[in-house]
Order: structure tokens, then C-alpha cells, then sequence
């Protein structure tokens, strides 16, 4: 009869490293992701609380901090005559361009996602306006409504629809359209890719059984179409809110602003506040209202997409 032997115990140097690994294991995403956090700390986190530091202390010309000041930057920026008009001419700069952006550009995405000779160079095309920087935009569309030597008014006599040169800018209002104009012009690409990737990703197999069932073109917009690349439009919109709101090449390059803040945004005003005036603190509360506003607005929209999204579900 065969005796039963025990089991052998593991050698203590194997289980130690089995536990090394297990540890290791579970620290290794957060070693991979460490440089990442340590840099947007050093290069986002660190401003933003020195931004917030000093919209709330009185600062010197420069840029030396003299203590808390009871909010007082806030009271001057919010009394200021001119920021009633800045923050106007933001909010609409910032719909008027995103909105407008989003639906052309989810019509161009549209366009581009059915098969056509020449779709691959069509697609080239529009993303140039993309590629090229914010700066020679602004100042090619600078250059085309100029009065003088503009294309614009060139072509137009050219084909004869005007006789002399028309001033496409009379107004502050007018160049400021115009303004919104390019910053359309500029987004479009943007949103365009967005939703043409999630038009790629849509399996064809819905759209032949709606076909089957009788849908029409415009139910299959609505019902398939839409929310399949609600993701995709979320991401662009908010991202678009963002950078829209943000904006300084455009109007610093076309206006700077002027003629008296007529055209100035939330970004051109506190640039002038703190480069051109000295007013490091006031500067610095513009930034910090802005910071709000957006933060505000990005919530909002995220929080009602994603409520939406799980309704839906």
C-alpha cells in the first residue's frame, strides 16, 4: 500500500514574487500614465490656480502680488462699460460659429460619405482650411473683402455684377460678420471628419432593411443616421465650444477688437486688459469668467447628452 505523501510547500522566493508581480500588476497604469499627469499639472493645473490667485489679489504692474483684494477685480470688470458688449460679441460669436459649423459640416460629411469619382480629392480639399493656420486665414479673408484691392471685389467687377469696388466693411457689425464668416469657414472641416468617421462606422445592413421596410430618405436621416453618430456630433460640438470660445487669431489678426471694443471677444479684451492697460488682476478675472461660462455651458450640454443617451438605452 503506497504511502501519502504531503505536498510539497512552494519555495518562499517564488511566492514573493508572485505577490511582486500581483503589486505590479495593479501600479503599472498609473506608472504608464504618470508623465502625462505629472505634465498637465506642471503646464495646465499650476496656471489655472495662479490665474485664479491672482484674479483675486491685487497685482502690480509686474506682476507682483499685494494680497486679497475682496473681489475687487471682479467688481471693476463687471462695471466696465465695454464688458456687457465683450461678453455679448463672445456668446455670439461662439453659437453663431458652432452651430452654423456643426449643420454645414454635417451636411458636407454627409456629401462625402456616398461613393463619387473624385471623393478622395474632394475630401483633401476640405480639410486645407483645417491644416492652414488661423493667422493666414484671417488674413486671406482680410485681403479678399478689402475695399481697395480685395479679390472679392475684383471677381465681382470682372463678371460685371458690380461697377466699382463696394466697402464690404462699413460697419463694426459688418466686420465682425464677417469675422464669424471665417471662423465658420475654418470649423467646417473639423465637424466634418467627426461625423464622417461615425458615417464610416454605420453598418449598411440598417439602411437596406429600412429600405426594405418603405423608409424613405429622410426617415433614415432621423432614425438611423442621427443617432448613430449622436457620439461623434457630442464629441465635435464640445470640443468646438471649446476652441470656438477660446478663439484669439482670427479677430487679433482681422480687428484686434476695434474700433472700441466693437468687436472684441472675451479672449481679445482680457489680452488688451493685461498686455496693453498693465491690469494683470482685472486680466486675470476676465479669464476666470470665461473659465466659468465654459465649464458651465461643456457641463451642460455633457450632462443632458448623457441623460439622453440612457433614456435611449
Amino acid at each position: 500500500m503506497s504511502k501519502l505523501t504531503a505536498p510539497k510547500a512552494a519555495p518562499a522566493g517564488s511566492t514573493t514574487a508572485r505577490s511582486g508581480k500581483k503589486v505590479f500588476r495593479k501600479i503599472e497604469p498609473y506608472i504608464w500614465i504618470a508623465p502625462s499627469v505629472i505634465l498637465m499639472a506642471i503646464f495646465i493645473v499650476v496656471p489655472i490656480c495662479k490665474v485664479f490667485q491672482m484674479s483675486m489679489n491685487q497685482v502690480t504692474k509686474t506682476n507682483q502680488l499685494k494680497g486679497f483684494n475682496n473681489f475687487e477685480n471682479f467688481i471693476k470688470v463687471v462695471k466696465a462699460p465695454a464688458f456687457t458688449l465683450v461678453l455679448k460679441n463672445t456668446l455670439v460669436w461662439t453659437i453663431a460659429v458652432v452651430v452654423l459649423s456643426t449643420v454645414l459640416g454635417f451636411m458636407l460629411a454627409l456629401v462625402l460619405n456616398n461613393k463619387f469619382r473624385g471623393r478622395k480629392i474632394a475630401r483633401a480639399i476640405v480639410v486645407f482650411p483645417w491644416a492652414t493656420t488661423l493667422v493666414i486665414q484671417a488674413s486671406a479673408w482680410g485681403f479678399i473683402i478689402n475695399k481697395d484691392y480685395g479679390t472679392l471685389n475684383t471677381l465681382l467687377m470682372k463678371i460685371g455684377l458690380i461697377s466699382q469696388p463696394v466697402n464690404w466693411t462699413p460697419t463694426p457689425e459688418a466686420y465682425f460678420a464677417w469675422e464669424i464668416a471665417c471662423g465658420i469657414f475654418v470649423t467646417i472641416p473639423f465637424v466634418t471628419f467627426c461625423v464622417l468617421s461615425g458615417l464610416q462606422s454605420i453598418d449598411t445592413s440598417y439602411y437596406e432593411a429600412a429600405t426594405v421596410d418603405g423608409a424613405n430618405y429622410w426617415q433614415k436621416l432621423f432614425k438611423i443616421t442621427l443617432p448613430l453618430v449622436k457620439s461623434s456630433l457630442t464629441v465635435s460640438t464640445v470640443l468646438n465650444i471649446i476652441y470656438v470660445f477660446n478663439s484669439f487669431p482670427i479677430i487679433w489678426t482681422m480687428t484686434k477688437g476695434d474700433p472700441a471694443n466693437r468687436t472684441d471677444t472675451l479672449v481679445t479684451y482680457l489680452y488688451k486688459l493685461a498686455f496693453y492697460n498693465g491690469k494683470q488682476g482685472e486680466a486675470s478675472a476676465v479669464s476666470v469668467i470665461g473659465f466659468l461660462i465654459l465649464l458651465v455651458c461643456a457641463s451642460v450640454y455633457m450632462i443632458y447628452t448623457l441623460r439622453k443617451g440612457d433614456d435611449d438605452l
